[in-house]
């Protein structure tokens, strides 16, 4: 299990939740609840790591809460 800060809120436009993962560019994922985003973007995480290691690509180390200013 990874332990990248995820940011998790609803979307009007979506008409979802939406789970965020800004230390891996682009990494995200919907669901119908804040448990399902949630447990989708686990999933997403797993497959963007496995793609990054594919393409030779750095894996960023997880940071936990970012600051900010």
């Amino acid at each position: 299990m990874y332990k990248y800060e995820i940011i998790l809120y609803w979307s009007e436009e979506d008409n979802s939740y939406i789970a965020e993962v800004p230390e891996l560019a682009g990494c995200m994922a919907d669901g119908e609840s804040m448990l399902i985003a949630l447990e989708n973007v686990h999933t997403v995480i797993d497959e963007w790591i496995e793609t990054a290691k594919l393409m030779g690509r750095d894996i960023p180390k997880p940071k936990g809460k970012l600051a900010f200013a």
